[in-house]
C-alpha cells in the first residue's frame, strides 16, 4: 500500500484493514506469517533475480531494472487530466441523508448513521454511491442502513482510478500478466 492509503487506514481513532476495512484491535505479531516471508522465494521482474519476500523491499529500492519495470506500468496507464478539476464530484465528503450534518467522510459518515439513524426507516438516497459515476442521484435506499453496512465497509478510491479508461486498463493488465509468466 502507499503512504497515504495506509494513513487513512491506521487513523489514531480507528485503525482498520487495507483491504477490508475491517476494525484492527491491538495484538501480537503475526509470526507464522513473518516466518512465511522469511521463508518464500520470489523473481524480481525487473532483473529475474531471485531472493526471498523479506529482502524484496530493500532490493526493490535498488534495482534500476525494477524501477524501470515499474516506471513503465506507470506510464502505460497515466494519462493527463482532461478535466477541469471544478468539474469533479466530491468523493471525500458527504452530507447526511437523514439531518442537515455535513462533512463526514465515508467512515463518518457510516459511524454518524449507526449511531443516530439506525432506526430511521426513511428512504433516502446514498450520498456516496450517487457521487459515484455509475451512482443514480435519485435512488432510494429500501434500507439504507443494511446498504451502509454492506457496500461501504471499505473505500471505492482504494480499488477504482475514476479516470482510467476501463478498456485500456484491461488491455495493459493483460499484457502484463502475459509479461510476467
Amino acid at each position: 500500500f502507499c503512504t497515504p492509503c495506509l494513513q487513512e487506514c491506521l487513523k489514531p481513532k480507528k485503525p482498520v484493514c487495507g483491504v477490508c476495512r475491517s476494525t484492527l484491535s491491538p495484538g501480537s505479531r503475526a509470526l507464522d506469517l513473518e516466518k512465511q516471508i522469511e521463508t518464500t522465494e520470489t523473481t524480481c521482474n525487473g532483473c529475474n533475480k531471485k531472493m526471498y519476500l523479506s529482502k524484496m523491499r530493500s532490493h526493490a529500492a535498488s534495482c534500476s531494472k525494477y524501477q524501470n519495470y515499474i516506471m513503465e506500468g506507470v506510464k502505460a496507464v497515466t494519462k493527463e487530466p482532461l478535466h477541469n478539476t471544478r468539474n469533479f464530484p466530491n468523493r471525500f465528503t458527504f452530507p447526511c441523508p437523514y439531518c442537515s450534518e455535513k462533512n463526514f467522510d465515508q467512515e463518518g459518515l457510516v459511524e454518524h448513521c449507526k449511531t443516530l439513524h439506525s432506526m430511521d426507516a426513511k428512504q433516502v438516497v446514498c450520498p456516496i454511491c450517487a457521487s459515484m459515476p455509475w451512482g443514480d442521484p435519485n435512488y432510494r435506499s429500501a434500507n439504507f442502513m443494511e446498504h451502509l453496512q454492506r457496500r461501504h465497509r471499505f473505500s471505492y478510491d482504494t480499488f477504482v482510478d475514476y479516470d482510467a479508461d476501463e478498456d485500456d486498463m484491461m488491455a495493459q493488465v493483460l499484457m502484463r500478466s502475459l509479461r510476467d509468466k
